[in-house]
């Protein structure tokens, strides 16, 4: 990482000679103390650097091209040097809860990723390189400040599990419909108005979640995902639901709980007679959709 770390350490970690002071190295593990704490877990090569304060990463840590499982999760990390690519046999990357600003386009080279935790952080964007993780399954990008994701995430297909929370994104990525063997999409507390046609494509969707936005209708191409068991659009705009939600049947109830499976809508603005409706549960509103 050479000379490039002290730009990421503040003014009073430095001495005179610019380098770092005697104690923030003190606080970077040694590659001794590294590969005492790599561990062997249910057949994988694990390490956990979690909550040590750090705000960079040992440059030994690179050389452990073994690892599969790295924690890195709840540091003070601002950047992930280009070096993360060089540990090409991960399959869980764990960053949440840290201060990266952007990940390294190197990450593309983690061809045998499947889970990648980057949530709490201050990401903006997504590398456009990330689409070369092919074998991703989980995903989670919550709590970040994205307006949306490249196109090259398209390639993605394999992703069961995406989480996009707590961002700033005002329509649905045109690749997250591409990504058809998804089980589990949480948009939750963004900026959405509307949903396109093309959630259809997600046929194979068990929750949706995209409560808190601006929503004001639902497409009836949402009622083709017929293995949907939870769908939240509770504090949204919505007033009024499309005749065809009756096909939905794994809805099984109205429900309030967050973890609960059903139907999440009753904190919407919804219009007589459909909220009379819903005082019946959800039954009732299909018998009554099933009967227009």
């Amino acid at each position: 990482m050479g000379g490039k770390q002290s730009k990421n350490i503040p003014d009073k970690e430095l001495n005179q000679s610019g380098r770092k002071s005697a104690a923030q190295d003190e606080n970077l593990p040694t590659i001794d103390w590294i590969r005492k704490h790599t561990i062997r877990h249910f057949g994988y090569n694990v390490l956990s650097l979690a909550r040590r304060g750090m705000v960079e990463l040992p440059e030994d840590l690179w050389e452990l091209t073994e690892l599969q499982k790295l924690n890195l999760s709840l540091n003070v990390l601002r950047f992930m040097p280009s070096s993360l690519g060089s540990l090409q046999n991960l399959v869980v990357l764990n960053l949440w809860g840290n201060q990266l600003t952007s990940l390294p386009p190197e990450i593309g080279q983690l061809r045998n990723l499947k889970v990648l935790f980057a949530y709490r952080n201050h990401l903006s964007e997504v590398p456009e390189e990330l689409g070369c993780c092919t074998k991703l399954e989980v995903l989670s990008l919550a709590n970040n400040q994205l307006t949306g994701l490249p196109v090259s995430l398209s390639a993605l297909t394999g992703l069961r599990k995406l989480n996009l929370s707590h961002n700033q994104i005002t329509y649905i990525p045109g690749c997250v419909y591409t990504m058809k063997n998804l089980v589990f999409l949480q948009l939750a507390c963004n900026r959405l108005e509307n949903i396109a046609d093309q959630i259809q494509a997600l046929a194979n969707l068990k929750i949706l979640i995209i409560e808190g936005n601006c929503i004001h209708s639902l497409p009836k191409m949402l009622c083709c995902l017929t293995k949907l068991e939870l769908l939240n659009v509770d504090f949204n705009d919505i007033q009024n639901v499309p005749e065809e939600m009756h096909q939905l049947r794994r809805l099984e109830k109205l429900a309030c709980h967050p973890l609960d499976k059903g139907l999440h809508i009753m904190h919407n603005p919804l219009l007589k007679p459909i909220k009379d409706v819903l005082d019946g549960g959800l039954q009732a509103l299909y018998s009554y959709l099933k009967a227009t």
